[in-house]
């Protein structure tokens, strides 16, 4: 199966790249038990692709915490610092991000995440986010206005590529719904590496779903194939 060629490969971090979503959730489960609140998996799905400060506010809101967005943010960083640093690679992510490096083909990252959280994240894999021609770090992009399923992140990182790639020659990949509606609303194609849990009628929208980023044959995108 062929897909439209693409020139430009951007990335999400958190759950696509890094398994670092399973601190997100234990982090938010751990304060919501806190003040006797249950953190369920329906809703963590329905915040993905969010912004922290976003996140922080339906939590507090939607479960009614008797604190405010800016404390459930600093109770959670607490856990983040101890936690973050520890973050391991997504199968495949290492391998596909070094491929198209060494091929020549211009990859960004696109990812919600503020700076700070960045930098804790990747402690241990600043090698790799090295590869990356430009961080775009929705959180503390001032650019970037609105998290996920707004466009605005996927239109920032192109634009900040020299060439200034038109919207369809650009790739995302991405773990979320809010992703895909993300990129679908830039007009670019996204392949999504979803969490299991997600049902597959909220998937219809992405170009080509996949199990793992160990799957995916860059020539179906007129990409460099990995070499044989």
């Amino acid at each position: 199966m062929q897909f439209k060629k693409v020139s430009h490969v951007l990335f999400d971090l958190d759950g696509l790249l890094l398994d670092s979503e399973i601190i997100y959730t234990e982090a938010f489960t751990t304060v919501c038990a806190k003040y006797g609140k249950e953190f369920t998996w329906e809703f963590k799905a329905s915040l993905l692709g969010f912004q922290g400060p976003e996140c922080a506010e339906k939590i507090v809101k939607t479960l009614d915490l008797p604190i405010t967005k800016e404390e459930f943010m600093g109770e959670c960083w607490e856990i983040y610092r101890e936690l973050f640093p520890k973050a391991q690679l997504m199968p495949g992510a290492e391998k596909l991000v070094k491929h198209l490096h060494k091929a020549g083909v211009p990859i960004a990252l696109a990812t919600s995440s503020g700076q700070e959280s960045v930098e804790m994240k990747m402690q241990k894999h600043k090698e790799l986010l090295s590869l990356f021609h430009h961080l775009t770090m929705g959180t503390s992009d001032p650019e970037v206005k609105k998290g996920k399923p707004d466009p605005a992140i996927f239109l920032v990182c192109a634009s900040r590529f020299p060439e200034k790639p038109k919207p369809e020659d650009c790739l995302v990949f991405e773990d979320a719904v809010n992703g895909i509606k993300a990129a679908k609303a830039a007009n670019m194609q996204v392949v999504v590496v979803p969490d299991p849990r997600i049902d597959a009628a909220e998937l219809k929208d992405a170009t080509l779903v996949l199990k793992s980023l160990e799957d995916f044959k860059p020539e179906m995108f007129h990409l460099p194939p990995y070499p044989s």
